[in-house]
């Protein structure tokens, strides 16, 4: 068998996924839109062993916990029974950026392994179908497979619930500054989080609404139109933290810091920035904003003392062997 690395961006969703109409396989409950965040990958290497007895997974140089490892190897696990190989991996990933933090890690991760995993077996498939079996390792994952601006359909099937690129990343150069308030990996993941959706009371309003916000957003970025694409993806973002703070038991993921910045964005917009924010399942807020403004927020973020770390990203590519 045969060793291959590659390279994922996370993404940050600004129409979001949160539950799924099918935990195993797991199909959204709707549909998003998301943006490949250049400057911060998962690199991942896998190889195939035959003699190996068990899956073998190490994270930026350490042995992965015991949770972490299962959820790896039942990745290999579909990705085998999809291939028609029995042989056992070793697996060496490392992370740029903060992990389990609300910036994206799973996905990231999870599209840089199935994407290695398929090369290092001396395989070819289509991107589409990369798409899906990222997704069922982590749902996001799908959408950290193609490039720049990318939409992941819901739909009844596996093979339906798929992701592609609608823009590349020279599409419009929106940048994220992620006001990094906390780096603690968070006590709830999401995979979880997204098991209890429906417990929400508001979750079905949510899934309701969800197409007609996805088409807005969607025409916002193709007709590169910022007030629009501001006022959905804030939108979009509460409504997301609603759900989960009305599932049962309840999910807080905000942090004073995470309010602190929320509270702040909007009156920078009113002030004339091109500002808004989303926070994925974590503290952390991601503020989009078009190029001209990114230095601006960057400097307003950095003087705020809840904030421990600043880090910009602009649109980036595709998950993609790299050797």
């Amino acid at each position: 068998m045969q060793k291959a690395t590659a390279r994922a961006h996370p993404n940050i969703a600004f129409i979001k996924y949160w539950g799924n109409c099918d935990d195993d396989l797991r199909l959204p409950s709707n549909p998003s839109l998301s943006m490949n965040l250049a400057g911060a990958h998962t690199e991942t290497t896998v190889e195939w062993i035959d003699g190996l007895t068990a899956d073998d997974l190490e994270i930026n140089g350490q042995p992965a916990t015991e949770d972490a490892s299962q959820r790896v190897s039942a990745h290999l696990d579909r990705i085998r029974k999809r291939l028609g190989i029995d042989v056992h991996a070793h697996v060496a990933s490392e992370n740029n950026f903060p992990m389990g933090a609300g910036i994206a890690s799973s996905a990231a991760a999870f599209a840089a392994l199935t994407v290695a995993a398929v090369a290092a077996a001396g395989e070819t498939l289509t991107e589409r179908e990369l798409t899906t079996i990222a997704r069922m390792g982590s749902g996001s994952a799908s959408r950290s497979v193609p490039t720049g601006f990318v939409e992941w359909f819901a739909a009844d099937t596996h093979e339906e619930s798929y992701a592609q690129s609608f823009a590349g990343p020279d599409h419009w150069n929106l940048c994220d500054v992620i006001a990094v308030i906390s780096r603690e990996h968070k006590k709830t993941v999401s995979q979880a989080g997204h098991r209890t959706a429906m417990t929400s009371d508001l979750q079905p309003a949510r899934v309701a609404g969800a197409q007609a916000r996805f088409d807005i957003c969607r025409q916002a970025l193709v007709e590169r139109d910022f007030a629009t694409l501001a006022t959905v993806v804030e939108e979009d973002s509460n409504l997301m933290h609603a759900v989960m703070m009305t599932s049962r038991p309840p999910l807080f993921y905000w942090l004073p810091g995470s309010l602190t910045v929320m509270q702040l964005v909007p009156e920078w917009r009113q002030q004339g920035l091109n500002v808004c924010y989303t926070l994925d399942a974590g503290p952390n807020v991601h503020c989009i904003c078009t190029a001209d403004a990114a230095d601006e927020v960057r400097s307003r973020l950095q003087a705020l003392s809840e904030v421990v770390d600043v880090r910009m990203t602009t649109p980036g590519g595709p998950a993609e062997v790299t050797r």
